[in-house]
C-alpha cells in the first residue's frame, strides 16, 4: 500500500484540472441560453403556432410556448439522467472519456437539431443527444476537480467550475442573437455545435484525479472555519447504495428541487419576460438577449461568491440566506413585470440567478459533507437528479401560460416551493450511523 503524501502546497496540476472543468462546463451550458431560441422559435398573434417560418428559418414551423420548452426540459431531464452513468463512468475510468463523450454528443446534437430543422429534430437532437452530452461531460468536470482540494476548498472550487456553466450564456446568448439572424436558427445550432465539440474534447483531455496516495492540504483553516463548513460533516465514506437507504438523500434531492426549479423556470423565460417588461423601450424590446447574458453573469457569479462564503459561514447558512432572499423576489416578479420597471426586473432576475447559481455550488459540495468524498461522482449523480426533476416547473410555466396567457402562477408556484425547502433545511442534518 502507498504511503500517503500530504501535499504542502496546492499542486499547479490541481488548478489546470479547475481551469479545465470551467472551460467544459463553458460549452455545455448553452442551456441557460435556451431563451434566445424560444424567443425565436414561439409563434405570435401575426404567426401562429404551426405556420411556416420563411427566409433563413424556411423549412422550420412555429412553435406554441409548451413546445419550445420541451426541447428545454427533455434537455435537461435527460442531462440529470445521464449525470449517473456518468458518475459511474468517472469513478471508474476517470474524467477524460466522459467529457470527450460529451463534447462529441452535445456538439453532434446541436449539428442535427441544425439540420433536422423540424420540432422533431430540435427534441432528438438538442433535447435528448445534447442531454447526454451535458450529463456526461459535467459529471466529469466538477467530482474531479473537487477530488484535489481540502474540505475548507469545496465550496469555492465546486463554485468556479460549476461557474462555467453559468458564465456560458455571458457569451452564447449574444452569440446566437447574432448566428440567428445571420444565418438563421439552423445555422446557430450547427456553428455552435461544431465549436463545442473543439473546446470540450480538447479541454477534457486535461482532466485527471490525484493519485491514491494524495492527501490535499488543509488550505490553511482553523478549527471554526472548519467547523463553519456545514453543521457537522459525516465521519463515515457512505456508499451510493447505504446512501440511498437515508431520508437525508432524499430531503437533499427535494433541497435541490426547490433551488434549482426557480433559476430554470427564469432561464426558460428571460428574454420573453423582458420582452413583456420592457415593451415601451424599443432598445431593449429588441435586445431581450441582454437579460439571459446578464442572468449568466450573476449566475456564474453566484456559485463562486455562494462557495467562498459558505467556506466561511457554513453551507446549510449560506443555501438559507440564498433561498429566504429569493423567496420575496419570486413573490414580486409578477407585480414587477406588470410595472414595467426594467431595473427592478433585473434586480429580481439577478437574485434568482445568484440563489440557483448558489445552489448549484452548494449541493456537489454539501453531498461530500454529508456522504463522504469517495465515488462522489455516482453519489452527486444520484443528487443531481433533483436538478433534471425542476424542469418540470418551468415547462408546467409552459402550459400554465398557453393557457391563462400569463406567468403569475407560475412564480407563485415556484415561490412557495422554495419556501418549502427553507423549513425542511432548518430541521436536515447530515446522517450519522449506517
Amino acid at each position: 500500500m502507498p504511503d500517503l503524501v500530504v501535499e504542502k502546497r496546492t499542486p499547479v496540476r490541481a488548478w489546470v484540472v479547475v481551469f479545465a472543468g470551467t472551460t467544459v462546463n463553458l460549452c455545455l451550458g448553452i442551456l441557460y441560453a435556451w431563451s434566445i431560441w424560444k424567443a425565436n422559435l414561439v409563434g405570435s398573434a401575426e404567426h401562429p403556432a404551426g405556420t411556416a417560418m420563411g427566409g433563413l428559418n424556411e423549412g422550420w414551423v412555429y412553435l406554441t410556448d409548451a413546445q419550445a420548452t420541451w426541447a428545454y426540459a427533455v434537455c435537461g431531464i435527460t442531462f440529470a439522467i445521464f449525470m449517473i452513468p456518468g458518475g459511474l463512468l468517472q469513478d471508474k475510468l476517470g474524467p477524460r472519456l466522459g467529457a470527450t463523450s460529451g463534447g462529441l454528443l452535445l456538439g453532434c446534437g446541436c449539428i442535427l437539431a441544425g439540420l433536422g430543422r423540424s420540432y422533431f429534430a430540435l427534441i432528438a437532437g438538442f433535447g435528448v443527444l445534447g442531454g447526454i452530452g451535458m450529463g456526461l461531460g459535467y459529471s466529469a468536470a466538477t467530482p474531479a476537480a473537487v477530488k484535489w482540494f481540502g474540505s475548507q476548498r469545496r465550496g469555492l472550487v465546486a463554485g468556479l467550475v460549476v461557474g462555467g456553466y453559468g458564465a456560458a450564456a455571458i457569451y452564447i446568448s449574444p452569440t446566437a442573437k447574432y448566428l440567428i439572424a445571420n444565418y438563421g436558427i439552423s445555422g446557430s445550432f450547427i456553428g455552435l455545435g461544431i465549436f463545442f465539440a473543439i473546446v470540450v474534447v480538447t479541454a477534457a483531455q486535461l482532466l485527471v484525479v490525484p493519485p491514491s496516495e494524495y492527501r490535499p492540504i488543509s488550505s490553511g483553516a482553523t478549527a471554526a472555519s472548519a467547523t463553519a463548513a456545514g453543521r457537522s460533516m459525516t465521519h463515515e465514506q457512505w456508499s451510493a447504495r447505504s446512501m440511498l437507504g437515508t431520508w437525508q438523500y432524499y430531503a437533499m434531492l427535494f433541497l435541490f428541487i426547490a433551488s434549482a426549479q426557480s433559476g430554470l423556470l427564469v432561464i426558460a423565460n428571460a428574454a420573453p419576460i423582458l420582452n413583456e417588461t420592457a415593451k415601451g423601450v424599443g432598445f431593449l424590446a429588441a435586445n431581450a438577449w441582454l437579460l439571459a447574458s446578464f442572468g449568466g453573469l450573476v449566475n456564474a457569479a453566484g456559485r463562486v461568491g455562494t462557495g467562498v462564503y459558505s467556506d466561511k459561514v457554513g453551507r446549510p447558512n449560506a443555501y438559507l440566506i440564498n433561498g429566504m432572499v429569493a423567496v420575496v423576489f419570486l413573490l414580486l416578479t409578477p407585480t414587477i413585470i406588470r410595472s414595467g420597471s426594467v431595473p427592478l426586473l433585473f434586480l429580481a432576475v439577478g437574485v434568482a440567478y445568484w440563489q440557483y447559481g448558489g445552489g448549484l455550488s452548494l449541493m456537489p459540495a454539501m453531498t461530500a459533507d454529508f456522504f463522504g468524498a469517495n465515488d462522489l461522482g455516482i453519489k452527486y449523480g444520484l443528487v443531481f437528479l433533483g436538478w433534471g426533476i425542476a424542469f418540470l416547473v418551468p415547462q408546467l410555466a409552459g402550459y400554465i401560460r398557453d393557457l391563462t396567457g400569463t406567468r403569475d402562477y407560475a412564480f407563485y408556484l415556484s415561490g412557495v416551493l422554495m419556501l418549502s425547502a427553507i423549513l425542511l433545511f432548518l430541521i436536515v442534518r447530515p446522517p450519522t450511523e449506517k
